[in-house]
């Protein structure tokens, strides 16, 4: 196939107005209305009044960011690709780019707890209405880890350098999945960038595990984290809750020295569990790791 015309002299545009880009935005925004997704945001979003009313019609700015995310949006001005063609028709209440910034805008550090608690209601309605997560009712994890996400100008609330040397927001998260199902954010906590990776762990870890059982994983649940929420309140969050962990331990002096006075002939599997015991001659020197099991091991 060749081109039959100059490159200057080519345009297109898109102004039919009885057709759309994405026609499979419309089941999406359905789904999320069976799931009470804009209830839920009317419900808990309260964002600080102001003289543009950046903060009110929530549920319909909040269903428009989703939508547009859906529709393949990763900028503010991309959310513009949901007002073409025959959109106002099949959708009401879609704002406009700059609307949506400023809303996004209007959120604190702290009014983002407010959307936690939206997604975490959510999340469970969605997989009564989906197979979310098949085989949860057997088997389903639990991982947990923190992430910097990098911020740029000097107005961001929060921000900070962290572990990485980036200055950004630390996100702590946590994902159920099974052996069956793709990865399910269940949920997150935004913190300040230098906010240590195990602040505020045990209770994150009780949260996702609850989300988790709400969502169906009634099943053996293993929550498995590495090294930097190896602490006694996170063991002790799971066992409250009858899930077993998987934690890499740190290798502290007197762990290194409890390895030193196994014998080479007395690693073992741990019995009835899901981890192991690695090998000493397994790993390299300093880098020997007990994996832990089930919650009374």
């Amino acid at each position: 196939m060749q081109s039959s015309h100059a490159a200057a002299a080519v345009s297109s545009a898109f102004d039919d107005p009885n057709l759309i880009a994405y026609g499979g935005l419309e089941p999406v925004v359905r789904l999320a209305e069976r799931c009470g997704l804009p209830a839920l945001a009317g419900e808990h979003i309260r964002l600080p009044a102001s003289k543009d009313g950046t903060g009110a019609f929530p549920a319909a700015k909040l269903m428009s960011l989703v939508g547009g995310m859906v529709a393949g949006a990763d900028s503010v001005e991309d959310m513009d690709r949901l007002r073409h063609g025959a959109m106002g028709r099949l959708f009401c209440g879609v704002r406009a780019p700059s609307t949506l910034g400023s809303f996004l805008r209007s959120f604190t550090h702290g009014h983002v707890k407010q959307l936690h608690a939206v997604a975490r209601r959510f999340l469970p309605e969605l997989a009564r209405h989906t197979p979310l997560l098949p085989g949860a009712d057997q088997a389903a994890y639990v991982d947990i880890d923190d992430t910097i996400r990098r911020t740029y100008g000097y107005a961001k609330q929060g921000t900070g350098y962290g572990y990485s040397k980036v200055k950004g927001l630390n996100a702590l998260l946590g994902i159920v999945s099974t052996p069956l199902s793709a990865p399910v954010i269940a949920a997150t906590r935004l913190r300040k960038g230098p906010s240590n990776s195990a602040r505020g762990a045990a209770a994150f870890v009780a949260e996702t595990i609850r989300t988790a059982r709400a969502c169906g994983a009634s099943g053996l649940l293993v929550m498995r984290a590495d090294s930097a929420f190896y602490g006694a309140d996170v063991i002790n969050a799971c066992r409250t809750l009858g899930a077993r962990f998987s934690v890499t331990v740190r290798m502290n002096a007197s762990v290194k020295a409890a390895i030193a006075r196994i014998d080479e002939d007395a690693w073992t599997p741990i019995n009835g569990g899901v981890g192991y015991w690695n090998r000493p001659n397994t790993l390299p020197a300093g880098r020997r790791e007990r994996i832990t099991a089930a919650p009374g091991s």
